[in-house]
């Protein structure tokens, strides 16, 4: 396997997260436009990790490209990233006093001369529970500015943490990258990981 590897995303969060693992790594976002064809969540979150994994794959000779997607679900439909301060603050009552689920999928292209040697694809689930919200605590997070680029208007890193009650799965996947699930597929591929 190769040492190179690449990060499809611009998230802060997942170039935090590899990071952590002790990966090194160069960030080169994907720009292809996304399309969705499946419905289930998480077909949703591997389909569109490995367009933009394959994105990447595409300008790239050698080396393991990572893409990755996070979508949040509630009642079986997904919230994406609002479109207005009026959809962040509908979002968030939405979630008030219940639990959704976060799914992020990943998928690994490792590419050697040109050519792509190895594809995997995986998503995991979190459970967020959240705690019951008063619409002034609903609009005064939304004011804060942490909703517009996240999927289901909020960020678990940020101050909306002070409304989580539960979480059922890894945190990490509900910041966008499940490392413990990426660390065990490159721990079982070798070459990457020196434990």
């Amino acid at each position: 396997m190769t040492d190179k590897i690449i990060l499809a995303s611009a998230s802060p969060r997942r170039r935090d997260l590899l990071n952590l693992m002790g990966l090194s790594f160069t960030v080169m976002p994907s720009d292809r436009e996304e399309v969705i064809t499946k419905t289930a969540p998480d077909a949703v979150v591997e389909e569109l990790s490995f367009q933009k994994a394959e994105d990447i794959a595409e300008k790239t000779a050698d080396g393991l490209i990572i893409g990755s997607d996070t979508v949040v679900t509630i009642d079986g439909k997904i919230l994406g990233k609002p479109a207005s301060r009026e959809e962040a603050i509908e979002m968030i009552r939405s979630l008030s006093g219940r639990t959704h689920e976060v799914y992020t999928g990943v998928t690994l292209i490792e590419r050697a001369n040109g050519k792509t040697v190895r594809t995997e694809t995986f998503s995991e689930k979190a459970d967020v529970k959240v705690m019951t919200l008063s619409e002034d605590e609903i609009e005064g997070y939304v004011d804060r500015g942490e909703s517009m680029d996240k999927a289901g208007a909020y960020g678990i890193q940020g101050y909306f943490s002070v409304f989580i009650e539960e979480i059922k799965g890894e945190y990490a996947t509900v910041l966008g990258l499940p490392v413990a699930g990426l660390y065990r597929r490159l721990r079982s591929k070798g070459g990457i990981l020196h434990a």
